[in-house]
């Protein structure tokens, strides 16, 4: 018997003690890829489709090296869902698993002691930690020395060409490097084209063996219902969520859409919760639980919830459509891993591209603002995020994406409290960046046709993943394999219209002052002390209901307030009653008549006198200018504005057309409060995000 032969005995074996099943044997690719890990010591990426069987090909690779005396498996996973679903399956097999994220901070030290000890199998870390300083100076080096195999998860994000790139991935390849020879990795992913596979396999080495099969998702039967209205895409939620199969999920483009259509959905009757980035980690677990276990219908999630591989759902339904199809074929891939058959609905929306346009403006910065955060931290030394926002123009999302892309590139240097720079030369990648822009464009113009297609679903979404085995799927709605109703019930589309139709949003008051402002000449820190009280909104420009209306106000000729607004605005103060005796508004230079027609029409309906005006004193400062960060909004506001007018002492209702930041408001608050306000609550038509 060859040793390949043995071997393949043994991995059968454990696959078995995995499944549960006396019967499972591996597939040939399978069996390739464990090969080239166990027995030739290899590279490989597996691009499988979802269910395939990729984790067992990490686990039984796991088993059959730690028998040979290797380290413990080292496997990098952005899923919190995921590790705990594969900590779980791993313990059935006998193998102890732990895993090292941002949950469960108090256990590094004991579990760090548990890999010296011998005692763990595999250790599972999220890619943030690879960027954490301590982490990645401390345990990274003993792990790349120790480990036996190195797995790297949802391999597609380490390529910025892919749907979902992680700038924390791109550590891997310091880790990569740092691996002893010998010492083989396995990448997977269910979500790669050609390009991105191309490119995983080059950052993983040379010779690496590269597993691609079939897409297909057997189980699946793909739909799409165009509906025009938000109340109508509700409705059709509300009148035939009940008759999807088992128990599923609900994704929505926006946190604040979560909260709404689960709101909506509860009022009902049906069993639901909303899910996202934003809720808790404890929450998060139970909200898991129940939809495992059936006791919810669904969760109305963000792509924030990303099920592991033993979840059995029987439907996902997307209410509007993400911006490309292989994120849309992702989000699909979590139904119908455990059954026969799985229902996929799209519910796609006009706004849609709307919010594609804000999730691209996150996009790396161009060359101007990098060499501006890489003079900064050259000049002052070693700075925090919160202090580099004072020198460079950037929201704190996009300059820590961008730091964590100049870390890996060698530019700067994650330290504790901050970052510094290194003093190497960086080169700013235009062409790259520029192509990468344009193959996301090409991705929302390929998810716009996949809304109007005749052909069959599952084979349009396969080619989009450069699959030669597309074919027609015989399952979906075109295939005549999938009929989905279209028809929404009238009361179900009232409901759902006076629900998207109750004005409110609060307008929470910001408590702190921007870290470092002394750096841009302004002597304000710690606790806000005079800013304003809670206000109100009518809607955020995203919501569901009044956005729509409000983001089309808000891009068109400046004018009046239109009648449904105002009288949004009306019956939202029916419910707010906040108690004033003054109106102030803030100056607007692109829609001055919309302001002035709304504190006139409020100062009528409340029977209180307008008396102050938030005025532009420096035209030079442009409309929004330093909106991406604190700091630089505080400064351009303290420029741009000043009081005009005799103040009261009383509580005042100070008004705007939009709020973005809140730092304009916050501004005008303390100005008010300076002047003689005992209060003041600020009123806008929208707020932005």
């Amino acid at each position: 018997m060859s040793a390949a032969t043995d071997v393949r005995q043994q991995a059968e074996q454990h696959l078995r003690a995995l499944v549960g099943r006396d019967d499972a044997s591996l597939h040939e690719d399978q069996w390739a890829a464990i090969e080239a890990l166990v027995v030739e010591r290899k590279r490989s990426l597996v691009v499988q489709r979802t269910g395939w069987g990729k984790s067992a090909v990490y686990f039984v690779a796991t088993l059959l090296l730690r028998a040979q005396g290797s380290g413990p498996t080292v496997i990098v996973s952005p899923l919190l869902a995921l590790m705990r679903n594969q900590i779980a399956a791993a313990e059935r097999a006998g193998i102890r698993a732990v895993t090292i994220n941002s949950t469960n901070i108090e256990q590094w030290e004991p579990i760090q002691d548990a890999v010296r000890a011998g005692e763990v199998d595999v250790l599972l870390v999220s890619p943030e930690r690879l960027n954490n300083p301590g982490f990645r100076d401390e345990v990274l080096p003993r792990l790349a020395a120790t480990c036996g195999l190195l797995v790297i998860d949802e391999a597609h994000c380490i390529s910025d060409w892919g749907h979902d790139f992680r700038p924390d991935y791109r550590r891997i390849r310091t880790l990569l490097g740092d691996l002893p020879d010998g010492i083989p990795v396995l990448a997977t992913t269910a979500t790669a084209n050609q390009r991105v596979t191309d490119d995983v396999a080059e950052q993983l080495g040379v010779d690496v063996l590269v597993l691609r099969g079939s897409l297909d998702r057997a189980s699946l039967r793909l739909g799409v219902v165009r509906l025009r209205t938000a109340e109508q895409r509700l409705a059709w939620l509300a009148d035939h969520l009940a008759e999807q199969p088992g128990s599923g999920i609900v994704y929505c483009l926006t946190v604040a859409a979560t909260q709404e259509v689960a709101d909506y959905l509860r009022s009902r009757g049906h069993a639901v919760a909303a899910y996202s980035g934003q809720t808790e980690p404890t929450e998060r677990q139970a909200l898991e639980q129940d939809l495992l276990d059936g006791r919810v219908k669904a969760l109305v999630a963000t792509s924030a919830l990303g099920m592991g591989f033993d979840a059995t759902l029987g439907f996902v339904v997307n209410l509007g459509a993400p911006s490309s199809p292989v994120a849309y074929y992702q989000q699909v891939g979590r139904a119908g891993r455990g059954t026969d058959e799985a229902t996929v609905v799209l519910l796609p929306a006009t706004e849609d591209r709307d919010i594609w346009a804000y999730f691209a403006s996150l996009a790396f910065p161009r060359e101007q603002l990098v060499r501006e955060t890489l003079s900064a931290l050259a000049d002052h030394g070693p700075l925090s995020t919160a202090a580099l926002e004072t020198y460079v123009d950037l929201s704190r999302t996009r300059l820590e994406t961008m730091l964590k892309v100049l870390d890996v590139d060698g530019a700067v240097r994650r330290v504790k409290g901050g970052w510094e720079s290194t003093g190497r030369a960086w080169a700013y990648d235009e062409e790259r960046y520029r192509r990468v822009t344009e193959a996301r464009e090409r991705e929302q113009a390929a998810m716009l046709a996949y809304l109007d297609h005749d052909g069959c679903r599952m084979e349009f979404l396969r080619r989009q993943l450069d699959d030669p085995a597309a074919e027609p799927c015989g399952r979906c709605d075109n295939c005549g394999g999938l009929g989905l109703a279209t028809d929404v019930s009238e009361a179900a589309v009232e409901e759902a219209g006076a629900r998207l139709a109750r004005p409110g949003v609060a307008l929470e008051p910001r408590k702190m002052w921007p870290t470092a402002l002394a750096n841009l000449g302004i002597e304000l820190k710690g606790k806000i002390g005079d800013g304003a009280d809670e206000g109100r909104a009518v809607a955020r420009l995203t919501d569901l209901g009044h956005g729509t209306a409000l983001r089309t106000l808000l891009t068109s000729d400046d004018g009046p307030v239109p009648a449904p607004i105002a009288r949004a605005v009306v019956e939202l103060l029916g419910d707010w009653q906040p108690p004033v005796e003054a109106i102030a508004l803030v100056e607007s230079a692109t829609r001055p008549a919309l302001v002035r027609d709304l504190a006139d029409g409020l100062s009528r309906h409340l029977g209180v006198p307008v008396v102050a005006r938030w005025s532009i004193a420096d035209p030079d400062v442009r409309p929004g200018q330093g909106a991406t960060n604190s700091a630089q909004r505080v400064a351009a506001v303290g420029r741009r504005y000043r009081l005009d007018g005799s103040v009261p002492a009383g509580p005042v209702l100070l008004v705007d057309d939009q709020v973005v930041t809140g730092w304009t408001m916050t501004l005008a608050a303390r100005a008010l409060r300076r002047a003689g306000a005992t209060g003041v609550h600020p009123l806008a038509l929208a707020l932005s995000g």
